[in-house]
């Protein structure tokens, strides 16, 4: 953990969230922690221009629409050393599932793929992008725009060939891969990791594919999610699965974190059942919910600290490059 700021300096963060978000990010807990390691955390009014507020040395958001990039980019001009955490063009290759993976590919990381996956326009044939791909059932079906909204989380099983006649296009159709029924959600604040785990869609075997329905939404699964497990059972299920490698997972998260451009993102990776060695991601999260993850404000907090110390060396490059000149 970096060292707190000098005695009586403050750094000022100021946080743009909607409603429905604040809660999962700004608890008393966190505001009274930073506040203890000199990190003050301030609501930025959405009914005020961002530039007649502050002052602020770094500002937090989730907010994408277009007067509030053109307000980021005020702000940014009128405080160059500020930082924003993070940049919307940055954070916009997260809302869309063709591209949202594309970053895994990109890393130099032994035993860390994707699963396979086809995009399906409202033109073409999800039966033929499959085909292309080399895909086998069952399929995850998800909505090409992964943001805030209730359509963008509603997801679908398709156990064979005629339940892709159910799907509503344009789609992201993602193999589903056995994961022995845990998922390994992994938080990311700058150079901070946590990695929990949470419980999953069950194994499905060949016995349950040849007894199923052709498409299932996530909301009604029961047969594969093994709901009939009692509260125990699931209990050792969870306390059984072996965690990743710690090194394995904060190297996939710093060389994740470098190619996304981003400081706030979780992501989630599963195990394959058939290979214990060969781990997968998923689905990658902007600004996920961390006051889930269990003392969530040692985490936060030292990644504030680093934004705290990278300002201030903004700031002393700016006065010795005025110096030079």
């Amino acid at each position: 953990m970096p060292e707190s700021l000098l005695a009586g300096e403050r750094f000022r963060i100021g946080y743009a969230l909607a409603p429905r978000s604040v809660s999962s990010f700004i608890q008393d807990s966190l505001v009274v922690y930073a506040e203890k390691q000199g990190v003050d955390l301030i609501p930025i009014d959405l009914e005020k221009p961002l530039i007649e507020q502050g002052p602020f040395d770094s500002v937090f958001h989730k907010l994408y629409d277009a007067e509030w990039k053109k307000q980021l980019e005020e702000f940014s001009l009128q405080n160059p050393t500020a930082i924003i955490v993070d940049p919307i063009e940055s954070i916009e290759k997260l809302h869309n599932r063709v591209s949202m993976l594309d970053a895994v590919t990109q890393l130099k990381i032994e035993n860390l793929e994707i699963p396979l996956q086809a995009f399906v326009d409202s033109n073409e044939s999800p039966q033929d992008e499959i085909d292309n791909q080399g895909m086998k059932f069952p399929l995850i079906a998800k909505a090409m725009i992964a943001n805030a909204t209730a359509d963008a989380h509603q997801m679908c099983l398709v156990l064979n060939r005629d339940g892709l006649n159910g799907v509503k296009t344009p789609v992201v159709l993602q193999e589903f891969v056995n994961h022995g029924g845990v998922i390994f959600k992994v938080y990311v604040a700058g150079d901070h990791v946590k990695c929990v785990k949470r419980k999953s869609l069950s194994d499905i075997t060949e016995e349950k594919l040849g007894n199923s329905e052709n498409l299932i939404p996530f909301s009604l699964i029961s047969y594969f999610a093994d709901n009939e497990q009692s509260d125990e059972s699931l209990a050792k299920l969870m306390e059984a699965a072996i965690m990743p490698p710690s090194s394995f997972v904060n190297e996939v998260s710093k060389q994740l974190r470098h190619a996304l451009k981003l400081h706030l993102f979780n992501f989630d990776m599963i195990r394959d059942s058939e290979n214990g060695n060969r781990y997968l991601i998923i689905d990658i999260n902007y600004f996920p919910g961390y006051a889930k993850v269990p003392e969530y404000e040692e985490m936060l907090t030292p990644c504030f600290l680093d934004l705290a110390h990278q300002k201030r060396s903004k700031e002393t490059a700016n006065i010795d490059h005025k110096v030079d000149n």
